[in-house]
């Protein structure tokens, strides 16, 4: 599917996202950012890092913490103010011949290119959502998909994901929810020697710093540097900085992976629960969210508000429709009780069809 629209990419709305779900009076289960706020250690960096706001910002630090996080080189590292500051200098910078984005997935890719007037081929995925390579046109030069997928919660093998690279293309690879895996499997981040690849990953959604922006692109130096020479002066702020720094450290990389682990049990806990009420939880979930299919899914989602709960509809991703929810995965007392939200709207939309 190719379509020149440049707001709404066709019948799809690619600037909806989680937060215009979500409102403080609900409980939110829209947005997908792990924690309210940064944990207490990493909130005293951030805190200590406002003495130093006069000085001008150093990413030195960061982009070396960075690197050592993923046994690349600081030249191979570009820090962005979130990971969606990567998907629009990546559309300002390159020219494509033919651009591809793989849906369903996060939309900021597809809307960054259409704003900068790129045309953008869709291929779109469908139930289970499971990659196959060869649906991807053979003379795309620029392809960009999510893995694990926002919001399908699908994570492709690492090999499916490598084939797609080959000379004269650039891979996108967003990596934003790849720290939801245990030991982060199926990452291409370390990976310094398929051609044309570029990850690109985020620090907000691990450790609540949706409010400071903050991500990073890894790639060959020649990307980085390209990619750098369209960003302003001093893009990333002080703290961001900090947070990127202090995310990098192995105590860091070692606390996240305790909370992956323990995510995978709570998911499969809740993924049943949801089942058992009448929810159609799509399988193989490997990420901080799941992606459930239900009869009348715009009544459902009107209920559940009513109920105090916020979901995030699935019709603004390219391949879903109105019956698609993305839920996102919380402690257990909370997802118990947006599981018993869902039984008694389920049941009560039964009774009024």
């Amino acid at each position: 599917m190719t379509d020149t629209g440049l707001r709404r990419g066709g019948d799809v709305d690619l600037y909806h996202h989680g937060d215009l779900d979500a409102t403080a009076a609900l409980l939110d289960v829209a947005v997908n950012v792990r924690l309210p706020g940064p944990p207490p250690w990493l909130h005293a960096r951030l805190a200590a890092a406002l003495a130093d706001l006069g000085r001008y910002p150093d990413p030195t630090a960061a982009r070396a913490a960075v690197a050592r996080r993923h046994g690349r080189s600081p030249d191979e590292v570009l820090l962005t103010a979130g990971a969606a500051e990567a998907f629009v200098l990546l559309a300002r910078t390159l020219r494509p011949r033919r651009a591809v984005c793989v849906h369903p997935s996060f939309t900021e890719p597809e809307a960054a290119l259409r704003a900068a007037g790129h045309p953008v081929d869709r291929v779109v995925l469908p139930p289970p959502f499971h990659l196959d390579p060869t649906t991807i046109p053979a003379d795309a030069d620029l392809v960009i998909l999510g893995n694990p997928t926002n919001p399908t919660s699908i994570l492709h093998p690492p090999e499916v994901v490598a084939a797609l690279t080959r000379p004269g293309r650039l891979l996108v690879v967003d990596e934003a929810f790849a720290d939801c895996v245990p030991g982060e499997a199926g990452s291409l981040a370390r990976n310094r020697t398929l051609p044309g690849l570029a990850v690109v990953r985020s620090l907000t959604k691990a450790w609540g710093l949706a409010g400071l922006r903050i991500g990073y692109l890894l790639a060959a130096p020649d990307i980085v540097r390209r990619l750098a020479a369209a960003q302003p002066l001093w893009p990333v702020s002080s703290p961001a900085l900090v947070a990127a720094e202090a995310c990098s450290s192995g105590q860091a990389v070692a606390e996240i992976d305790t909370w992956a682990r323990d995510l995978a049990v709570r998911r499969a806990s809740f993924a049943e629960r949801l089942h058992q009420v009448g929810a159609e939880v799509v399988s193989g979930a490997t990420a901080s969210y799941l992606l459930v299919h239900v009869p009348d899914g715009a009544s459902v989602l009107a209920h559940l508000r009513a109920r105090g709960i916020a979901a995030r509809r699935g019709d603004t991703f390219p391949g879903l429709g109105p019956d698609w929810l993305r839920v996102a995965v919380r402690d257990d007392p909370t997802n118990d009780h947006v599981a018993a939200g869902f039984a008694a709207v389920l049941h009560e939309t039964e009774g009024s069809a």
